[in-house]
């Protein structure tokens, strides 16, 4: 369990900070802009889930969603080191169950979705903006996980890398879920010329 009884420690001021490792790095490290952009989506979910309270079973979508984004902050801020363990702790890592699951989910959604025609536009309900735009930081998460996963003497399993392709793919397929009403928001090519 987790304690926090002061927020600040100054630990981080001269611009580094702890892994759970215990392992200092710079705050711009590949590895920390990693797991900052998987906070960021997280975050951006949860504004998303105040306009998505009226439609339950996608809010605990959400909610389960946000608890696994926690789960793969934990483990890109724990990198795989040979006899290295976090704190004394086992080391947290995405399942392909989280994978299998979200994929359930999209499908779930998708069903109730007719085909598309066209590229969607980010916008129609409060609820689909904001998923839009979680699922805009999740791909920027996912390329910063895939640039880790890619730089020398660094590691990201590949249930971590498939768990945040999907969640995009997740959000986008909400989006329009929290738009089935009032239709998506359609690109018109050179609508504006």
């Amino acid at each position: 369990m987790v304690r926090l009884d002061k927020i600040y420690t100054r630990g981080g001021d001269s611009g580094a900070t702890s892994l759970a490792t215990g392992e200092r790095r710079r705050k711009d490290d590949l590895r920390v802009e990693a797991y900052g952009a998987v906070d960021e989506a997280n975050s951006a979910i949860g504004v998303a889930r105040l306009a998505t309270a009226a439609e339950p079973a996608l809010d605990a979508m959400l909610a389960r969603i946000q608890n696994d984004l926690f789960d793969l902050g934990a483990e890109l801020a724990t990198p795989q080191r040979p006899g290295v363990e976090p704190n004394g702790a086992a080391r947290l890592a995405i399942l392909q169950s989280q994978v299998d699951r979200l994929e359930r989910e999209i499908d779930t959604l998708n069903a109730a979705l007719a085909p598309l025609k066209s590229f969607v536009l980010p916008g129609g309900t409060a609820a689909a903006a904001h998923l839009h735009v979680a699922r805009a930081i999740s791909r920027r998460a996912e390329r910063m996980m895939v640039a880790l996963a890619n730089a020398p003497e660094e590691t990201v399993d590949a249930p971590a890398l498939r768990y945040v392709n999907r969640l995009s793919d997740f959000l986008f397929v909400a989006a329009r879920y929290a738009n089935r009403e009032k239709g998506d928001v359609l690109w018109t090519p050179g609508a504006t010329r």
